[in-house]
């Protein structure tokens, strides 16, 4: 693979400084964002929107993203467009050539089942990722990345009274205000180690991400075993390749074991411990 040792170096760092964000956005463990402020400095709390938290994490976190990429020699370009892939471009200073996308994404823990999270999706397996030279909702094409990785961001929701989401609070009253959410536990990893072979939410093409909050810290995912180009190109084709089913007839594809069985491909390339899901783990349907 292209630059592998620059994205041997790039994944260590980016581990690293995930793991020290924490410290930097909460206090107390709970989120040091408590609301936003007018001019007549009233503050209005923050909604348990995921959509809002999710956004202004980002805004919380872009500072130190800067920070970290100057400390190791790369710039950042943000996504033209909000809805283009990735978040992060990471251009090395040096070597322009060498880029890595970053997508920040943002989850919460199941209340009923805390070792799960919701989930994320991991970026578009339409026309970018199947043409890898092209530029449709894409900062640069997907083949000109040297790596293309999650930092991801899972957290706990605070139950918290509607009533506090609609309150105004002074300044001096700025520690009185509950956090949204708190125990945050953040991630840096390669999107194809953490991806499920099911499609993440919404009606858009997007690969979904595994669920168990354990395999996803360890890369374990459905592709792990398999590699990076089996990973590849099952979701180049998913949705689109027929495979044979048990009656004789033929079906999209939609699992990973169906794409091995149809490329000829041993089945111990699936990695039998994931995705691991809330009811099988639990005993439940």
């Amino acid at each position: 693979m292209k630059n592998e040792q620059e994205k041997n170096i790039f994944t260590k760092e980016l581990k690293r400084f995930a793991a020290s964000l924490a410290a930097q956005i909460s206090l107390n463990d709970e989120w040091a964002i408590r609301g936003f402020i007018d001019v007549f400095s009233n503050i209005h709390t923050i909604s348990s929107d995921t959509k809002i938290i999710s956004k202004i994490l980002e805004l919380h976190l872009f500072p130190h993203f800067l920070s970290f990429a100057q400390s190791i020699g790369y710039d950042i370009e943000l996504a033209t467009y909000q809805n283009w892939y990735p978040d992060l471009t990471f251009i090395n200073q040096c070597n322009p050539d060498i880029k890595f996308a970053v997508d920040l994404k943002t989850t919460y823990r199941d209340e009923e089942y805390p070792e799960f999270c919701n989930g994320f999706t991991l970026g578009s397996h339409g026309e970018y990722f199947i043409n890898r030279t092209s530029t449709k909702n894409i900062q640069y094409p997907y083949n000109y990345y040297s790596g293309h990785f999650c930092l991801g961001i899972i957290y706990t929701r605070s139950m918290i009274d509607k009533f506090e989401e609609t309150r105004i609070y002074t300044v001096d009253e700025v520690k009185n205000i509950p956090a949204v959410i708190r125990n945050f536990t953040f991630f840096a990893e390669e999107k194809w180690r953490i991806a499920s072979d099911k499609g993440g939410s919404g009606n858009a093409a997007n690969i979904g991400s595994i669920q168990n909050i354990d395999d996803i810290l360890s890369g374990n995912g459905v592709f792990v075993k398999a590699g990076e180009e089996l990973f590849d190109d099952y979701w180049a084709n998913f949705g689109k390749m027929e495979v044979p089913t048990i009656t004789g007839e033929h079906k999209k594809l939609s699992s990973f074991l169906e794409y091995l069985s149809y490329r000829g491909l041993p089945i111990s390339l699936n990695n039998p411990k994931a995705p691991k899901t809330k009811g099988k783990a639990h005993g439940n349907k």
